[in-house]
């Protein structure tokens, strides 16, 4: 799809759309990127990416150039300024608000005034290609489809988005991906534990640590113990001819004291208590 120079669209909002968690303000394409100097910031968070050439994008003290396939994500009201390097840069942006854009790109993690890089076959890089046809009405993505545009573009940001010299979230996933089958296989083994687990990545469990707790805010063991407690859920409402015990052992606890103790605490009600309320 080709796209159209330099169209943009910037959306009307109303005082309902502000209310909503996040709203769309803009979203737009430029195949020649002019300077632009705003002493006072943009008045809501601001996404801009290179889609081609370079430019310089200076905020907070520091100046960073944005190659092909980087972008930057800078808050609202915060001075910047940026400009083409090469004869033409082509750029894609997004602006949004809302009454928790704060707080979900807080807890997305998503770095602030710093570049973000992917790699060039990510759907990152591709997404500017469908932008011109979504702006092509602005009543299309006002109100709520706004607001679900901007929740899947910073999805996006979060499972593809890398720092310079780290790895994406979806890399992550990837490399974890042989645990996860290992785990999907054998969750009713007892014996499985850390060191199996690093094992079957011929890493030390030290690094297994540190890579699942950078992908999922746990332990491989805390990961192992919430997967056989969701496991058992579905046999708790399947059959209801096995005992608790029954339970435990098929999803991997050898002791049913510990079983029932650790489904409390993750679930907040016996596994007892569990099928009575749920199961069929």
């Amino acid at each position: 799809m080709s796209l159209k120079p330099n169209y943009g669209t910037y959306f009307v909002t109303t005082a309902w759309d502000r209310s909503l968690p996040l709203h769309l303000t803009g979203m737009g394409h430029d195949n020649e990127q002019h300077p632009i100097h705003r002493e006072h910031g943009f008045p809501s968070f601001h996404w801009l990416h290179t889609i081609k050439g370079c430019g310089d994008f200076t905020v907070g003290g520091s100046t960073y150039r944005l190659q092909a396939n980087q972008g930057i994500l800078v808050k609202p009201n915060v001075p910047h300024h940026y400009q083409a390097v090469t004869d033409k840069w082509e750029i894609w942006y997004m602006t949004f608000d809302g009454a928790l854009a704060n707080p979900i790109t807080a807890s997305l993690e998503l770095p602030q005034a710093q570049p973000i890089g992917w790699e060039p076959e990510c759907p990152m890089a591709h997404i500017h290609e469908t932008a011109e046809e979504k702006c092509k009405y602005s009543f299309d993505l006002a109100g709520v489809n706004g607001s679900l545009e901007v929740y899947a573009f910073l999805t996006l940001l979060k499972q593809y988005g890398q720092l310079s010299g780290q790895s994406s979230l979806s890399a992550g996933h990837e490399r974890l991906t042989p645990i996860y089958l290992l785990i999907e296989e054998e969750y009713g083994n007892s014996a499985l534990g850390l060191e199996q687990m690093a094992a079957t990545l011929a890493i030390s469990p030290q690094h297994l640590n540190t890579l699942f707790r950078k992908s999922w805010g746990l332990s491989p063991y805390q990961y192992l113990l919430q997967f056989r407690i969701q496991k058992s859920k579905e046999l708790l409402r399947a059959n209801r001819r096995l005992t608790v015990r029954e339970v435990a052992i098929a999803v991997g606890f050898q002791d049913d004291s510990h079983f029932v103790h650790t489904f409390r605490r993750l679930s907040g009600m016996t596994p007892v208590q569990f099928r009575l309320q749920f199961s069929d």
